[in-house]
């Protein structure tokens, strides 16, 4: 694992009326990283990537990416520095074929800094993303309306537009919520290879068997606090993890 720390979370805390749904959480990412955000209903994972990402501004604490401050800074900003991320509710564009969607991020400034290509060439790199997700480029779904597909194909398109901005840092938000077996299934190995290639990735999960296979580390989190922070094995033999967090899930 490299020693650059790509990722700096300091003291972050954020506040919604009297909830306070992030305190005073701190961490780190090397970069190479699988960290796998973890913890009940209600723990802040999600609040915890929406303030990474831009999409919710902190009442306290610091952001670093890459040495750089990002705290509060706008989600387009956040984005073209090359941190990607899914949402637990899928946003696609409904009215645009499946492969379409993809369009949007491989025009975005970031890509163009890489070279992006013409028009044409945007779309077969669109196809391609989605074909190694599994939709299958020689059937009709890379082309069908993204309001018409299968939630399951509709997380993969997330994931799919994620990729397509180039990130160095993707962070997944319940990836595998909605998804059958067979899709996760599919879907893991695909991960795993991004993480391979030198991906750095943050991904908050329900599903733990599946997370802990490919998750090096985990952190979780309680009433928005930090509880726990190592090794999957080392996270859930904790005590005060297994009272928070204890369920069929952890026993597997």
């Amino acid at each position: 694992m490299p020693d650059e720390i790509i990722l700096k979370v300091e003291q972050l805390t954020k506040r919604f009326g009297g909830v306070t749904a992030v305190d005073q959480i701190s961490f780190q990412l090397r970069k190479g990283e699988f960290l796998g955000v973890i913890g009940p209903n209600g723990s802040g994972k999600t609040t915890l990537i929406n303030l990474i990402s831009g999409f919710v501004k902190p009442t306290s604490g610091k952001i670093a990416y890459r040495d750089k401050d990002i705290t509060g800074k706008a989600p387009y900003t956040i984005a073209c520095l090359g941190i990607s991320r899914s949402f637990q509710m899928v946003r696609t564009f409904h009215k645009l074929p499946a492969f379409k969607n993809l369009i949007v991020p491989l025009y975005s400034p970031r890509v163009k800094k890489f070279g992006g290509g013409k028009y044409g060439e945007r779309d077969d790199i669109a196809i391609d993303l989605l074909d190694d997700l599994g939709f299958e480029r020689d059937s009709a779904v890379p082309y069908k309306m993204a309001g018409s597909l299968p939630h399951g194909y509709l997380k993969r398109l997330d994931l799919a537009r994620c990729m397509a901005l180039r990130p160095d840092l993707l962070i997944l938000d319940e990836l595998f919520s909605g998804m059958a077996m067979s899709e996760v299934a599919a879907t893991l190995p695909v991960i795993e290879k991004f993480n391979r290639e030198g991906l750095t990735i943050v991904m908050a999960e329900h599903r733990l068997k599946e997370l802990f296979r490919v998750a090096n580390r985990v952190i979780v989190l309680n009433f928005g606090q930090k509880i726990a922070d190592g090794t999957p094995k080392e996270a859930m033999n904790r005590e005060e993890v297994q009272k928070a967090y204890l369920g069929t899930e952890v026993e597997g």
